[in-house]
């Protein structure tokens, strides 16, 4: 064995003796609000999936998905623009933007290729590119790609947002990127403030609001509709992978200037195959779905209300919020692997978080609340939480 390959089992082996290893669980039944998962024997409380509606394994959904396998085939077979492109990916696109109230979208195989294919496409020496300190990886991966000049400034500080847009004041175009829903803290962006301080200096402001789509406004359509800002932000990239029907996918929405310039020249655009038909099919089904059943998100919203409620009571001090992201802070991040770990096994699958996840010290039990629990399927997670935080100290 070479010696690159013996350095990476020395410190895959220092990563189990430290507690810190992550095993990967397998399911085996579809994603929903209790699962079957391989290791634990048997079904068990799922609170660490993206599914925030329930839309999984909604029939109207997965259906959407079969008939577009019996038309369309497995896939293109090819890059969008040489002859990758079907009508049921205009049709999506058309669809995201109208749910949005933007002009145009376009589509991509993830949110993380959206994200990455972002701003290296337009952003130059010349441009200024201001981002967030807690965004999410993907974001940070393009901005690092980025040629622009770049800053970083403290999470959801507006003075230093401030003094950022000011030390750029020379830049040919200045562009603010920012998570709409911070998925470790599960706080949302001050995006009034932020759209209030790009108008002010000229900047552009683009959200990335993947796990704000379908969860937060009156009918889910993100961060903006939360605000009351419905189409007034100019840039919003998303998942397709999670409120969404949740396998796959991402976008980009804006103006068509904008996508239309993607698809000339984003390189995860030019060089990756469209998504698959069947993908494509159930996402535009479940973003209809949403449309015809928006008391799902009200569903969503007083399931999470009454959670984080009485996991207070029974002791617990979850990172305050509103939405259905709630972090416990740990602290070590063995810790958090171990009472996932005792939580698996009384019948609750939520996964432990750490470094280089999170900040070394703020490793978090993350649960993720969802429009297919009921109020038994919570009460039994508080049962099972209250029992292991009383074995390892925490209440």
């Amino acid at each position: 064995m070479s010696g690159l390959f013996e350095r990476l089992r020395g410190e895959l082996e220092a990563m189990q003796g430290q507690g810190v290893y992550k095993r990967l669980v397998h399911l085996d039944s579809p994603q929903a609000a209790v699962v079957k998962i391989e290791e634990s024997g048997g079904e068990v409380i799922n609170l660490c999936s993206n599914n925030y509606l329930g839309l999984c394994n909604t029939p109207a959904v997965v259906e959407a998905g079969r008939a577009a396998y019996e038309k369309y085939g497995a896939g293109t077979s090819s890059v969008r623009f040489i002859c990758g492109t079907f009508t049921l990916h205009r049709q999506l696109e058309e669809k995201i933007a109208e749910f949005l109230g933007l002009e145009s979208a376009l589509t991509y195989v993830s949110c993380w290729n959206a994200n990455t294919g972002l701003m290296p496409t337009f952003l130059e020496e010349e441009d200024a590119l201001i981002s967030d300190e807690l965004n999410h990886a993907s974001i940070i991966d393009g901005v690092r790609m980025t040629k622009a000049q770049r800053k970083v400034y403290k999470h959801s500080d507006m003075k230093e947002l401030e003094q950022a847009l000011k030390d750029t004041a020379g830049a040919r175009h200045r562009f603010v990127i920012t998570d709409g829903v911070f998925s470790m803290e599960g706080d949302i962006c001050r995006l009034p403030e932020i759209l209030e301080l790009a108008e002010k200096h000229d900047a552009t402001v683009a959200i990335d609001d993947s796990h704000a789509t379908g969860v937060l406004g009156a009918t889910g359509r993100g961060t903006p509709e939360h605000f009351g800002l419905h189409g007034q932000v100019p840039v919003v990239t998303s998942t397709l992978g999670k409120a969404l029907g949740g396998a796959a996918g991402g976008f980009t929405a804006g103006p068509e200037a904008l996508t239309d310039y993607l698809t000339q020249r984003s390189r995860p655009m030019l060089f990756s195959n469209a998504l698959p038909p069947a993908t494509a099919a159930h996402s535009l089904a479940a973003v209809r779905y949403l449309d015809e059943h928006p008391q799902l998100v009200q569903k969503l919203r007083q399931n999470t209300a009454y959670f984080r409620e009485n996991l207070q009571e029974a002791g617990f001090k979850p990172i305050p919020g509103e939405t259905p992201i709630v972090p416990i802070i740990i602290g070590e991040t063995a810790e958090a692997i171990r009472m996932s770990q005792m939580l698996l096994e009384d019948g609750v699958f939520v996964i432990g978080f750490g470094y280089p996840v999170v900040p070394q010290g703020t490793a978090r039990i993350r649960c993720q609340i969802s429009a297919a629990h009921e109020t038994e399927h919570l009460d039994a997670v508080l049962d099972a939480m209250k029992k292991v935080g009383a074995k390892l100290g925490i209440v």
